[in-house]
């Protein structure tokens, strides 16, 4: 299922008009396969709260749920994972909370994508592709030369992150992408459920070419 992972829909509570459980039935409805949860301002109660109703409704519908760096939310809602970043957690220590689990890590260039392939890291999350303002401290662009790069070297999926949108989206897939991440171009418009029905199918369909 990572190998093929398509629209990777990660939260956003700044961006939402609907809810972030909301968001995600709505993405769930509309064929995502994987859904991150990613909260940085709630207090840990309501944290555990959204995330563990999200875990129930990916779990009925057989989409991954991965939690966003807290291990311990991700292990108390059995998440299918964690995604961490280069500061977050050690890969060994969330290894050992959380066993078997997806581990995800996100990665800014070869280096960086190799070292947390060594470790042992389930996938990438290779950022930030393009400029993004989604993420304020995403750094600078690595640019999509750098995106096949990466993917050419690791042997587990890569999913693209950052500045990401239709106009660039054949782009990111032909340059190795198992999945790609649209937060701003998705999250809080009107239409979210056609939006992400059509990006899904033109993934589906950049991938069928490759």
């Amino acid at each position: 299922m990572l190998e093929n992972l398509g629209l990777y829909f990660i939260t956003d509570s700044n961006l939402t008009k609907n809810g972030v459980v909301e968001d995600c039935r709505i993405a769930i409805d509309a064929g995502v396969r994987v859904i991150q949860y990613r909260e940085k301002s709630l207090g840990r109660e309501k944290m555990l709260e959204e995330a563990l109703e999200i875990s129930r409704l990916c779990r009925r519908a057989g989409v991954l749920f991965i939690v966003n760096d807290d291990v311990d939310i991700a292990r108390r809602v059995n998440a299918d994972g964690i995604h961490l970043g280069q500061e977050d957690e050690a890969i060994k220590e969330a290894r050992s909370a959380l066993g078997g689990k997806i581990i995800g890590i996100t990665v800014h260039d070869l280096g960086e994508a190799l070292e947390a392939e060594r470790l042992g890291a389930d996938y990438l999350g290779v950022s930030p592709v393009f400029h993004t303002d989604t993420k304020k401290d995403a750094g600078k662009a690595i640019g999509l030369k750098a995106l096949a790069g990466i993917k050419e070297k690791v042997k587990i999926p890569v999913v693209a992150i950052g500045g990401i949108r239709t106009e660039n989206l054949g782009e990111v897939v032909r340059a190795g992408a198992d999945g790609v991440c649209m937060i701003s171009a998705i999250v809080g418009k009107e239409n979210m459920a056609e939006r992400i029905k059509e990006v899904t199918g033109k993934i589906d369909s950049l991938r069928r070419e490759k």
